[in-house]
């Protein structure tokens, strides 16, 4: 803390000064966690977030009646005094707040207790631009000052009732001293949390459960802060030595598992990287186009997740490597990109696709510049799209557009058509990161649990191609048309990717072209794609080109040099064309199911566990008894049979 905080001087006495939130966190989160339940912050109104907190024991309970405060008033203990004034603040209408100890020989002696708007208000920040609201501070002298006696007990040896302030008894439980969760609210918005309710519905059964609003000792605010509180991903007691002995354990049983662990200067736990042998070997095969953020996790837990994702030749998220990271800086990510590379032996992928800033995105949605990104087919059609934008809304100055002007390299669509993203979006991959992680991840999961369930989920995504593999050996989908073409994908590619292709046979029933010019064997088509906008049709144009001798096809969608999947646009140029088959730079060997990738026979740390000799008998034992009980079982009905047959 710096020295405008309120600290204990050398004569053990505390600044009469009030002091600011943040300067405060540490301190008062560390006597807040000591005090556990029993203990509440004492603070202004609930608008004001920035008001001093000052944690005060709650003894007395809220249905009980209080007097007046009077000079010479005893106590049992400082506990009691506090939870006495805190009981009569609430039932005249105000907030209270500590203002000033002293201690002697480290023992507290003397404390006054203030009305929370006693003294000068201070501002909060220095920036205009972000007000924050104050709470009006009117230097209000109503306070209580209680001093210990000999004997252990205390005494209000002052006592000052007059405000200078209008007081609010029917609204003083929004004054942040007189706000508690019960144990019993805290676990019902513990388990309502699990079960995926919203909070707002969380927050409103409790509501109805205790007959209105007036009679909760707490506000939806109060509830999210707990949750958020509840949802942290905790190291947990011992945390990090099991942590640890696990990524050892891991590459004890197989060497290929790779892992990081990144400490500060007093060896506590800052980052961490790891991999499994089977991603390792996976990112031969997929470590093309990657997908990287960490919005996963990243409001639940302290430690942001930031998982490493391929696609793999079903179109399905595969893991490459993972970090759970104590914060989102450039140091922090340069640290983790460096320890990813060095577990791929420095090979780095060709396409890395991040979030987006969400400012952006929304900008995005605004229907002009939607327009502006997405139906400029090329270069030179943004540009003028662009340039039409600014001059329209008159936005040439506008620093932030500029801005995003300068790096449009990196994310408008249409600068971005020659290079090959196989079918990702950072929208979908990490939905998928959500769903490949719900069921195994919890609110009260310790960091260690999460690297056991890291396991589990990663079992769960091997296990699910599998089963896509099978089905694409075992199972064919149908083609829609007589076209040579759609079988020669249909026999060797996956079933999803075939889906894909599929889909695009489908739409080409909605293409008509017309050969605009041709120039020796090169050939332009303008296609005309009639689609489907709510009641009523639009018309989309597109440019194709066609080489003939090379059997070479490109559209301005690009949609092949982005996604690997030819368009339905080059699909009508060449059932046009009467071409039946095509050249095997169109059938990518990424999607083709009949080739034999070393990966899948890899085997990964957690599947060495069936290798233990601990674990064989363990299983051997169990198989046993299995048997020796189904046995039993059809002995006893063979016996009861015999009985029946007897009698």
């Amino acid at each position: 803390m710096d020295s405008s905080s309120s600290r204990l001087d050398n004569e053990g006495e505390f600044d009469d000064d009030l002091t600011h939130q943040d300067d405060r966190q540490n301190d008062m989160g560390e006597k807040f966690e000591k005090s556990k339940d029993l203990m509440t912050f004492i603070s202004d109104e609930e608008l004001n977030d920035e008001e001093e907190n000052v944690v005060l024991p709650v003894v007395l309970k809220d249905d009980e009646k209080v007097e007046e405060p009077k000079e010479s008033m005893t106590f049992s203990s400082l506990d009691e005094v506090c939870s006495y004034y805190r009981k009569y603040a609430k039932q005249a209408g105000f907030g209270i707040a500590q203002r000033s100890s002293r201690k002697k020989k480290g023992i507290k002696g003397y404390v006054m207790l203030i009305c929370t708007r006693g003294g000068a208000e201070r501002p909060k920040t220095s920036d205009c631009s972000k007000p924050i609201p104050i709470s009006n501070k009117t230097g209000c002298g109503a306070r209580i000052c209680a001093n210990l006696c000999d004997d252990g007990t205390w005494f209000l040896s002052k006592v000052e009732l007059m405000h200078n302030h209008s007081l609010s008894p029917g609204k003083a439980r929004f004054f942040r001293s007189n706000k508690k969760i019960s144990d019993a609210a805290k676990r019902r918005l513990e388990l309502n949390d699990r079960a995926g309710i919203r909070l707002c519905k969380n927050f409103n059964s409790l509501v109805v459960e205790s007959g209105g609003f007036e009679n909760l000792s707490f506000g939806e605010r109060d509830c999210r802060n707990y949750i958020n509180k509840a949802r942290e991903l905790n190291l947990g007691k011992g945390g990090a030595q099991a942590l640890c002995d696990y990524f050892r354990r891991m590459q004890k049983q197989n060497s290929g598992f790779y892992y990081v662990i990144d400490v500060d200067d007093d060896c506590r736990l800052r980052n961490v990287f790891w991999a499994d042998a089977r991603s390792r070997a996976a990112y031969d095969f997929f470590g093309d186009v990657i997908t990287f953020d960490t919005t996963y996790l990243t409001n639940k837990y302290d430690m942001p997740f930031a998982p490493f994702v391929g696609v793999n030749h079903h179109g399905q998220s595969i893991l490459l490597g993972a970090g759970l990271i104590s914060r989102e800086d450039t140091d922090t990510f340069v640290w983790l990109f460096k320890c990813w590379l060095e577990c791929m032996n420095g090979q780095a992928p060709k396409a890395i696709m991040t979030d987006q800033d969400r400012a952006m995105k929304n900008a995005i949605a605004i229907g002009a510049i939607n327009k502006c990104l997405y139906d400029s087919q090329t270069c030179e059609e943004y540009e003028e799209n662009w340039k039409d934008l600014l001059e329209k809304y008159n936005l040439h100055d506008n620093a932030w557009l500029n801005g995003l002007y300068m790096d449009k390299t990196f994310w408008v669509p249409a600068y971005m058509k020659d290079t090959f993203w196989a079918g990702m979006s950072t929208t979908q991959r990490s939905e998928s990161m959500n769903a490949f992680f719900d069921g195994y991840v919890h609110s009260r999961t310790t960091l260690k649990e999460f690297v056991d369930e890291y396991d589990n989920a990663l079992r769960r995504m091997v296990e699910s191609e599998a089963r896509a593999d099978f089905d694409s050996f075992n199972r064919t989908i149908p083609c829609i048309s007589a076209l040579q073409l759609e079988k020669q994908f249909q026999v060797v590619y996956t079933n999803a990717k075939f889906k894909e292709i599929h889909e695009q046979f489908v739409k080409m029933m909605s293409c008509n072209n017309a050969l605009l010019k041709s120039e020796g064997a090169i050939s332009t088509f303008e296609v005309v794609e009639y689609v489907a906008v709510g009641d009523h049709l639009i018309e989309k144009t597109f440019l194709v080109y066609f080489n003939e001798n090379e059997l070479e096809v490109k559209c301005t969608c690009a949609m092949f040099e982005v996604k690997g999947i030819l368009c339905r646009h080059s699909l009508s140029v060449l059932r046009t064309k009467k071409v039946t088959t095509l050249p095997q730079r169109y059938v990518l060997d990424r999607w083709r199911k009949d080739i034999k990738r070393e990966y899948s026979k890899v085997k990964s740390s957690y599947d060495a566990i069936s290798d233990n000799p601990h674990a064989q008998i363990h299983d051997k034992v169990r198989n046993n008894l299995e048997e020796l009980l189904s046995l039993t079982s059809l002995l006893s009905h063979l016996l009861a049979a015999k009985m029946c047959l007897v009698l």
